[in-house]
Formats: C-alpha cells, sequence, structure tokens
C-alpha cells in the first residue's frame, strides 16, 4: 500500500509502516496467510490497534471482519499495548496451593497493575494461565522465555527487578 494512505497512529512510526507493507507484501497472494501476517505486524508494533487491522485488511484484500474475525478468536493476538516484558504467573492447583495468590497480589501492588494489565511505565505485562506445564516447580512464572520457579512473595519483585 501507498504511504499516502497510511492512518495515522502514535505507536507506529513511519519505520514500522514500512516493515509492515513488505509483510503485506511478501503475503499478499499467499492463500490463508492472515495469521501470518497479524502476527508479524503484532511483532513489528507489539499489539494490533484497529487502525493496523484495517489497514492489514485493505492490503491483502480482504474484509476487515475476516482479519478482526481472525485476530479476536486467537489468545496470541492483543488489542491493547503490551509491556516489555511479559510475565506469566502460572494459576494451576499446585501453583495455588503453594501461594501464587500473594506472588500476584505482590506484582499488582509493587508495579501498579491489574491482572492481566500492563503497568503504565509499559514494563511489564502480568498474564495469568490456568497451566505452565512446571508443577514440580511450583510456584511457577515465566518472564519472557525464564522459567522463574518456587517464587514467594518476597522473592518476586528481586526478580522482576533483573528485567529492565
Amino acid at each position: 500500500m501507498s504511504p499516502a494512505f497510511r492512518p495515522e497512529h502514535a505507536d507506529i512510526a513511519s519505520d514500522m509502516w514500512s516493515q509492515i507493507d513488505e509483510i503485506i507484501a511478501a503475503n499478499r497472494f499467499v492463500k490463508g496467510s492472515v495469521i501470518s501476517v497479524l502476527r508479524q505486524c503484532q511483532d513489528v508494533v507489539g499489539y494490533l490497534p484497529v487502525e493496523l487491522m484495517e489497514y492489514i485488511a485493505g492490503g491483502m484484500n480482504l474484509a476487515r471482519s475476516d482479519v478482526y474475525g481472525v485476530a479476536s478468536f486467537y489468545a496470541l493476538f492483543s488489542f491493547e499495548p503490551k509491556g516489555r516484558h511479559t510475565v506469566k504467573v502460572c494459576t494451576g492447583t499446585a501453583c495455588y496451593v503453594k501461594g501464587i495468590k500473594e506472588v500476584i497480589s505482590r506484582i499488582c501492588n509493587e508495579y501498579d497493575l491489574e491482572e492481566g494489565g500492563t503497568s503504565p511505565d509499559m514494563r511489564f505485562t502480568l498474564e495469568p494461565v490456568r497451566c505452565l506445564g512446571a508443577c514440580g516447580l511450583a510456584p511457577v512464572m515465566v518472564v519472557n522465555s525464564d522459567t522463574h520457579g518456587d517464587v514467594t512473595s518476597d522473592k518476586v519483585v528481586d526478580i522482576l527487578h533483573t528485567y529492565d
């Protein structure tokens, strides 16, 4: 698509639009590529604002409702900005019994966020998940791709301070 047709959006810089245009151009005629395009564009911007989904729909010659339908179906897509670091905390039985609620409460209080939310400084996004598959490490959390086991409300702040 032409830069003249790019919508205004505070979170999308001109170099990001160039990357988005390349992603769309590479996939425009590839059948069934909308998931891949959405994922790649989300990697560029950090989330999928409405304006971006509309731009993708236009560039891929798809209905806006089709693009939104795909994006809203899959949990990997986010319509809200996310923090630089994603903190996934396990709320499964083993972690719950061993105190993950206290850990979550400490994170929320320390970083001024809610479960499922992002800290005001955009540093952390807190995502409770049903199971991380590491019950032997309970209570467990994953920051980005780093797994931390035997997490307590006393330890969690020290762990998170290591992430800028």
